[in-house]
């Protein structure tokens, strides 16, 4: 399975196994970004996403990594 930008549910489950001690509400769209692209199943343009794209997937991180 790969995921692409648009994937905001698939890449917040990726982002919260990969960094379970992470605290989304503290990252930055740049370090978020390079985060995202590191997921092995990460298959996009490394520059297509908008700020918007990435709040997104910053909110949907922080409600699957919620306890």
């Amino acid at each position: 399975m790969s995921l692409t930008w648009r994937d905001v549910e698939g890449l917040a489950r990726e982002l919260a196994k990969r960094y379970p001690g992470e605290d989304p509400l503290g990252i930055d769209p740049p370090r978020l970004r390079g985060m995202i692209l590191g997921l092995p199943a990460f298959k996009d343009e490394p520059d297509a996403a908008t700020e918007e794209q990435l709040e997104l997937i910053l909110a949907a991180w922080y409600e699957e990594s919620a306890p």
